[in-house]
């Protein structure tokens, strides 16, 4: 009997041990994400808590139950991610640490959906904190997507914490050099002609102003001189970084694009599209009959199932909305691919 029970209870402490090991998975999507937790023996309502940053009422609430019900060993309750406990911009109080929050990529999920799901965080940060291109996203594979934030004296049942969340201050120095030029480009010996061009720039963006022209207004200071907000450098030149990988097979459709934020293609010219029913990594041609401009941009995945989404044949990235001399939310296009 004494064997059995050091046999029993020495595999339920290799089970627990597997489990405090295990990444953390982010389940739900915005505005609800959460975690799982397996009831571990001793535990309560106050020491998870202390263990996810939360109050104990919190838990409470969220899991629809009571603090005078006793919690089971094994029982599986859900852990809110909130703005208290919850960080994708590397904020925190100077106790506390960092722990690593992962989504599984599923079948046809790409960056942007994953965006979307997890308070719209941007896709350039997810590259960032897992090291990857969005091309290099594969299904089965787990992506951080924020992180835990605890009190450092708290994080001991963790696999892995950090002091800092990596990129969070190269982000925040980038804010002051793009808004400092705003602020220095009144002169004196030019005030007059530099408040009416400023005057002729708000108006001609309040009426038909295209993406490219605020975005240059925004890290410069000053109007944009022409429609294209970068150089022709890197390979921006001719529709784009992905004009010489494409290659087409006849294929032509007629209608109407949307528009989705990226950080891309302003200065490297590699603009992206998300469409139905054509490979990812697929490049297509798409033409603005208007000014009769073209892109070449890579597919990172299917349109959005979103009502946004409604009339849309496909959503492109604002820097090749720029490139085309597009402007509103939605325009005309063909695509050719």
């Amino acid at each position: 009997m004494i064997r059995k029970y050091c046999l029993f209870f020495l595999t339920s402490l290799i089970g627990l041990s597997s489990l405090a090991q295990s990444d953390l998975i982010v389940q739900g999507t915005s505005p609800s994400l959460y975690l799982f937790h397996s009831v571990a023996p001793k535990e309560n309502w106050y020491s998870l808590g202390r263990m996810y940053n939360l109050s104990p009422k919190e838990l409470v609430a969220f899991n629809n139950t009571s603090m005078d019900k006793p919690l089971e060993i094994g029982q599986v309750i859900k852990a809110p991610l909130t703005s208290a406990n919850f960080s994708q911009n590397g904020l925190k109080a100077a106790d506390e640490v960092f722990i690593p929050l992962y989504h599984v990529i599923e079948e046809r999920e790409w960056l942007y959906r994953i965006s979307v799901n997890h308070n719209k965080v941007p896709v350039e940060q997810l590259e960032k904190w897992n090291n990857i291109d969005k091309d290099q996203a594969r299904p089965g594979m787990k992506l951080i997507v924020g992180y835990l934030k605890v009190k450092e004296a708290n994080a001991s049942w963790a696999n892995t914490t950090v002091s800092r969340i990596p990129g969070s201050e190269t982000a925040k120095a980038v804010l002051p050099k793009q808004e400092a030029p705003v602020k220095k480009t009144p002169e004196p010996a030019t005030t007059g002609a530099s408040s009416s061009t400023r005057g002729t720039a708000s108006t001609t963006t309040g009426t038909a102003g295209p993406p490219e022209t605020r975005r240059a207004e925004q890290q410069t200071g000053r109007t944009a001189p022409q429609s294209r907000p970068v150089s022709s450098s890197s390979g921006n030149s001719g529709g784009g970084y992905f004009r010489l990988q494409y290659e087409a097979s006849g294929k032509t459709v007629s209608g109407v694009a949307g528009v989705f934020k990226s950080a891309s293609g302003w200065e490297d010219g590699k603009y992206y599209a998300l469409m139905k029913d054509v490979p990812v990594g697929s490049i297509i041609k798409i033409n603005f009959p208007s000014t009769n401009k073209e892109v070449y941009a890579k597919v990172l995945g299917e349109l959005p199932d979103m009502k946004e989404s409604a009339g849309l044949t496909l959503r492109i990235s604002d820097a090749a909305a720029g490139q085309l001399g597009a402007s509103g939310s939605r325009f005309s296009v063909s695509v050719v691919y």
